[in-house]
């Protein structure tokens, strides 16, 4: 061994936890101070306690609560994407469409559901209002997220 390049070994060197427990060992440095040890560490003493020095825990906790907002303000959207509250004309039918049916007294999508429980005829009764518009106000309704009653099921488009 080469003379001078080797640290100071201290045989009698303390060791102290931050749970209060002291022992001695060998070491390079006088004291340690530690942040576990044997008497304190969850896996030596069987609870249920987490140790967390760098604060991954409630980094962890904070992602779930975003998580958590993420998700009930995502139910919202959807909800509210299929609000029977949405006017008529958000479906993308032409101007006349829309007109025939405001003067039909439909102009939510909850009126046009109601009619179409009583099936398509219902809605092609109303003057102005065709084949062509119910097809796409169907297909608008669907791709919003709406299910259609089953007696609206005749034309698929």
């Amino acid at each position: 061994m080469k003379q001078g390049i080797h640290p100071t070994y201290y045989p009698d060197a303390k060791v102290i936890c931050a749970c209060g427990n002291t022992w001695t060992t060998g070491s390079t440095q006088k004291v340690i101070h530690t942040d576990v040890c044997f008497k304190c560490h969850p896996f030596y003493t069987g609870e249920q306690r987490i140790v967390d020095t760098e604060g991954r825990v409630e980094r962890f906790q904070r992602k779930l609560e975003a998580r958590k907002r993420y998700e009930e303000e995502k139910a919202a959207r959807e909800a509210e994407r299929v609000s029977p509250e949405r006017p008529v004309s958000e479906f993308g039918l032409g101007k006349r469409a829309v007109e025939a049916l405001a003067q039909a007294g439909i102009n939510t999508a909850g009126d046009v559901l109601q009619k179409l429980e009583l099936g398509e005829q219902a809605l092609l009764d109303i003057a102005g209002f065709g084949r062509k518009s119910l097809a796409d106000l169907k297909k608008s309704m669907r791709q919003f997220g709406y299910t259609l009653p089953e007696a609206a099921e005749e034309i698929k488009a």
